[in-house]
């Protein structure tokens, strides 16, 4: 049985464990790199647009969103890729789930940035 570790050393091994996954997502992951940078561009937009500072959180939360879900649909597809290279009917239901909803989350940044710009 595997010791279990607390307190502050659980805190920073989680830590370590975060920072070694946006390397590998970095490094492996072209979505990931171009969502990444999409969201630091978006991000300083936003401080030049004409909207209140709620307004101004909600488009660069579901700017973080489609970061998280990216980041979400590259670990399962890496654990789908880690299964073997065969087709198999779940292994890409799963694939394509995890690109649905990636798409759904960029739906929803195109929603809340149209809305707060538009109407």
């Amino acid at each position: 049985m595997k010791p279990q570790v607390t307190g502050l050393k659980r805190i920073l091994n989680a830590t370590g464990y975060s920072i070694q996954g946006l390397r590998a997502a970095w490094k492996n992951e072209a979505a990931f790199r171009q969502e990444l940078i999409l969201l630091v561009i978006m991000t300083g937009i936003t401080f030049f647009l004409p909207v209140n500072h709620i307004e101004q959180l909600l488009m660069i939360a579901s700017l973080f969103l489609v970061v998280i879900v990216e980041l979400l649909n590259s670990a399962v597809e890496a654990v789908v890729d880690r299964i073997g290279p065969e087709h198999h009917e779940l292994s890409g239901r799963a694939k394509d789930i995890g690109s649905a909803a990636v798409f759904v989350s960029l739906l929803l940044v195109v929603i809340t940035w149209g809305t707060i710009l538009f109407f």
